[in-house]
């Protein structure tokens, strides 16, 4: 089976096509809201070129309702005889969600969940870095999503520095020379990288003491495409998983086709 896993966010949509449980070719392209479904069809085989042709199930999650009507839109259209699974209200993911108000989860958030709970076990805490925000997802010892907590992502931020500050700018997201910036350039990455990374570890260490449980029980991973940039300089990280996502897509397009 060759599973083409697709997770729209607000700032992009990654597409992976999953095979023995293995991510092979992929992509990431930018979300916008006024694509149509023909428009998002002819991108699709585009990317898949003769691939297209090896695709058996396709699952998609999105956090843009707009772009996702354009999905449903285009699937029913133009790969109606490929089994696919929408993420929403109703599909089964086997991960008890205890907050307030379930439908109010984004649904990468859930599909996280999920990926975490099967690949690593519980308790965990997924650290998504993604550019308008950064989450933290939160699955107790049983699998269960309790909750999280949910920050600025690192290009947000950078950009509305870059708009809101007299003399500041926009600025390449790399790591600096070092944390005491020599120069605005320098100053600004650190902030970015320094800062975000000792965010994410002040957040983490109080979610563990929410948890009251072992700091060792507790695995913390990290995903997201802007990983990269910090994860090295947090300690906090016990796995780095780039493709947690997809991986959690897979595992509800199985859930779901049976």
């Amino acid at each position: 089976m060759t599973l083409l896993a697709v997770d729209i966010g607000n700032a992009h949509t990654v597409l992976g096509l999953i095979s023995d449980g293995e991510v092979g070719s992929h992509w990431r392209v930018s979300t916008h809201e006024h694509r149509t479904a023909d428009e998002w069809a002819v991108l699709l085989r585009g990317l898949l070129g003769a691939e297209a042709d090896d695709i058996t199930g396709i699952s998609v999650c999105a956090t843009v309702p707009a772009v996702l009507n354009s999905w449903r839109e285009m699937l029913a259209r133009h790969f109606c005889d490929i089994p696919h699974v929408v993420v929403e209200p109703g599909v089964r993911t086997g991960v008890p969600i205890l907050v307030d108000n379930p439908r109010e989860v984004g649904t990468d958030r859930i599909i996280n969940a999920l990926a975490a709970a099967t690949d690593f076990g519980g308790p965990a805490v997924v650290v998504d870095f993604g550019g308008t925000a950064t989450t933290f997802d939160v699955i107790d010892a049983q699998g269960r999503y309790v909750g999280g907590a949910i920050t600025p992502g690192i290009e947000i931020s950078l950009e509305a520095l870059g708009r809101r500050g007299a003399q500041l700018r926009m600025v390449e997201l790399a790591r600096p020379r070092g944390v005491i910036g020599k120069n605005t350039v320098e100053a600004l990455q650190s902030g970015m990288v320094f800062g975000v990374a000792s965010q994410v570890e002040g957040m983490v260490e109080r979610i563990i003491g929410s948890l009251g449980v072992d700091v060792a029980d507790v695995r913390v991973i990290a995903t997201g495409y802007l990983a990269p940039l910090v994860v090295e300089e947090c300690r906090c990280f016990t796995d780095h998983s780039p493709w947690l996502t997809l991986r959690g897509l897979e595992n509800v397009f199985v859930r779901n086709s049976k």
